[in-house]
C-alpha cells in the first residue's frame, strides 16, 4: 500500500527543502529560470517529484540534505525529522525502517562535517520556483535548450529531461527523451546508463 506523502508536516515546520546554487553562476539568467552552461552541482529540490524514497541509501541521502539545508535545528528536531520521514506510513519512504536503523542514521548524520556539501546530481536548467508556465511551456524551454546547445548527448542531459518530462506528470518514455534532445531513441538507448533506467523506473512507477 502505498501511502500519500505527508510534506505538510515539513512545511508546517519551515524545513528548508530547496536551495538554488550559491557560488555557482548562471551562463544566461531568464524570466523563467536560469541556463548553467557547464552545469551545476549546487541546486537542491527535496520531493520535488511524486516518487517516493525506496531504498536506505536514498533515505539517507535525503536526511543527509534536510540537515545540510537546516544546520540550525537541534539534534532532538533532527531526530524528530528522521523518525517522521522514515516511518512508511508518513509517504516518503516505500520500505520500513527498524528502530536501530533510525538511530545508526541519525548518529551518523550529526557526526557530518556539514561544511562539506552533500554529492548531487549535476543540473543545467533550473526553473524559478513559481515561474508559472505550464508543463508544455516547461518542456518546450528544455527540449530548446537541450536540443540547441547540446551536440552531444550525456547522461546528465538525460536526467535533465527526464525530470521536467517527470515534473509535468507524464509517463517519460525514451521517444519523449529523444524528442526533447532532437535526437534519436537509438542514440538514447546507447547514452542511459542503467542508475538513469533505474531512476526513470522509480519516477514513472509513481504516475502509473
Amino acid at each position: 500500500m502505498l501511502y500519500e506523502r505527508n510534506i505538510d508536516w515539513i512545511h508546517r515546520r519551515r524545513i528548508i527543502c530547496r536551495r538554488d546554487p550559491i557560488h555557482d553562476k548562471p551562463t544566461k539568467v531568464y524570466k523563467w529560470g536560469n541556463y548553467y552552461e557547464h552545469g551545476t552541482y549546487e541546486f537542491f529540490d527535496l520531493f520535488r517529484t511524486e516518487a517516493k524514497i525506496n531504498t536506505f541509501k536514498s533515505l539517507k541521502w535525503h536526511l543527509l540534505v534536510i540537515w545540510y539545508l537546516n544546520p540550525n535545528i537541534s539534534s532532538d528536531e533532527l531526530k524528530e525529522i528522521v523518525n517522521f520521514v522514515s516511518e512508511k506510513t508518513n509517504g516518503f519512504v516505500t520500505f520500513n525502517t527498524p528502530a536501530y536503523t533510525k538511530k545508526d542514521i541519525l548518529s551518523k548524520l550529526i557526526e557530518y562535517d556539514l561544511d562539506l556539501q552533500p554529492k548531487n546530481k549535476m543540473r543545467k536548467i533550473i526553473f524559478n520556483q513559481f515561474c508559472g508556465l505550464t508543463k508544455e511551456e516547461k518542456l518546450k524551454i528544455v527540449g530548446s535548450i537541450i536540443g540547441r546547445k547540446n551536440k552531444k548527448i550525456t547522461e546528465d542531459y538525460i536526467y535533465e529531461c527526464m525530470l521536467e518530462i517527470n515534473a509535468s506528470k507524464e509517463i517519460i518514455t525514451i521517444s519523449k527523451i529523444a524528442s526533447l534532445m532532437s535526437c534519436s531513441n537509438r542514440t538514447v538507448l546507447r547514452t542511459i546508463s542503467d542508475e538513469l533506467r533505474e531512476e526513470k523506473r522509480i519516477l514513472n512507477e509513481h504516475l502509473l
